[in-house]
């Protein structure tokens, strides 16, 4: 499972995420998703922790947290949705 981290400056970066989520167990990845026009963060970012009992310290003591200026939305991660980009009659052709 990995955990949701939103409401983040643009300017974070992963060895800043890494160093905060630390304090509450071994941090495995984090990722920071990027616009593709400008290449900038969007915001929010994916911690994956060792353990479920660590992201779960760690979603208790920084949701609602002020970071950076920033009050933190911290939660588990839910799956993707299935978007297409197209409309859906694209797909529908008879």
């Amino acid at each position: 499972m990995s955990i949701y981290v939103g409401n983040l400056a643009y300017e974070i970066n992963q060895e800043d995420l890494n160093e905060v989520f630390t304090e509450y167990g071994t941090v495995k990845r984090v990722h920071i998703p990027t616009d593709r026009e400008t290449g900038r963060a969007r915001g929010f970012a994916f911690v994956e922790m060792e353990s479920e009992a660590n992201e779960d310290k760690a979603i208790e003591a920084l949701d609602g947290a002020e970071w950076m200026s920033r009050e933190l939305k911290v939660n588990k991660a839910r799956p993707r949705e299935n978007r297409s980009s197209f409309s859906g009659a694209r797909n529908n052709r008879f």
